[in-house]
Parts: structure tokens; C-alpha cells; sequence
């Protein structure tokens, strides 16, 4: 499923992860406008992800959202097939640095490599957010 953005305006507020995390609310704002964002410290200059409020490298509270360009290479891969519908499952390196465990959707397998460029994709959950995956560049 496709993310249609013309009318999911803030589908993330039904969302009950979202809501038990309203510090992450710009990174859902930001994706249901394709946008993907990280957390980066002003302090080490170090972006990070998961989002949080505090730095993992150096410890600083001193964080800020930053606009992330999408774009990463596949670090590892495993393509559980027996699940119905199959799905890849995959650590992608970001181009800012930060790996991110997520999602690598739309495969042709004979294409998929360690290395390989990436590309997120957002497409909306059943619960209302809309996640980012990745797509093979």
C-alpha cells in the first residue's frame, strides 16, 4: 500500500505509539509529508537514531530535528519467506550515518545486496502513522 498524503492529514494522532511518545510527534508530521527526519545533537554535531531527547554519544540534552536526505545502503538482510506475504527484513546504513532497522519493500531478490542503494518510501500502518520503509534505488 501506497502512502497517499492528500488526505491523511495528522493520521498519526489515532496512532497510540504516537501518542505515548508526543516528543516524536515532528518526526510523524514530517512523515506524512514524505519527510524524514533524524535527531542530531548540536552539542557533538552527531545525528542519532532512534529519535530521543537526549544524546546517546556524548549525553547532551541539546538535540534538534533535522530533514534527513533518505537515502542509505542496505548494511544486512533476511527475507523471511515463509510469512504470508513475505517481507525483507533490513539494517539500513543512512546516508547521515545512523542505521535503522526497517522494512525493504517493492524487491526484486536477484537485486537485493549487501551495499546496495536505498531509498525510503513512507506508507501508512493500520494503526494511522505512516512508517518509513525502503526501496531499492
Amino acid at each position: 500500500m501506497t502512502m497517499d498524503t492528500t488526505n491523511t492529514a495528522q493520521n498519526y494522532l489515532s496512532d497510540i505509539y504516537a501518542k505515548a511518545y508526543p516528543e516524536t510527534t515532528p518526526f510523524w508530521e514530517a512523515a506524512e509529508q514524505n519527510k524524514f527526519l533524524l535527531k542530531s545533537c548540536a552539542d557533538c554535531k552527531r545525528p542519532h537514531w532512534y529519535p530521543r531527547v537526549i544524546c546517546p554519544m556524548c549525553g547532551s540534552s541539546n538535540t534538534l530535528w533535522t530533514e534527513a536526505s533518505g537515502k542509505g545502503t542496505l548494511y544486512t538482510f533476511s527475507i523471511n519467506e515463509k510469512a504470508n506475504p513475505p517481507y525483507v527484513l533490513a539494517y539500513v546504513q543512512l546516508e547521515e550515518g545512523p542505521t535503522i532497522m526497517s522494512n525493504i519493500i517493492d524487491y526484486d531478490i536477484e537485486k537485493l545486496q549487501i551495499g546496495a542503494a536505498v531509498k525510503v518510501h513512507f506508507q501508512a500502518t493500520k494503526d494511522g502513522r505512516s512508517m518509513p520503509f525502503f526501496r531499492l534505488s
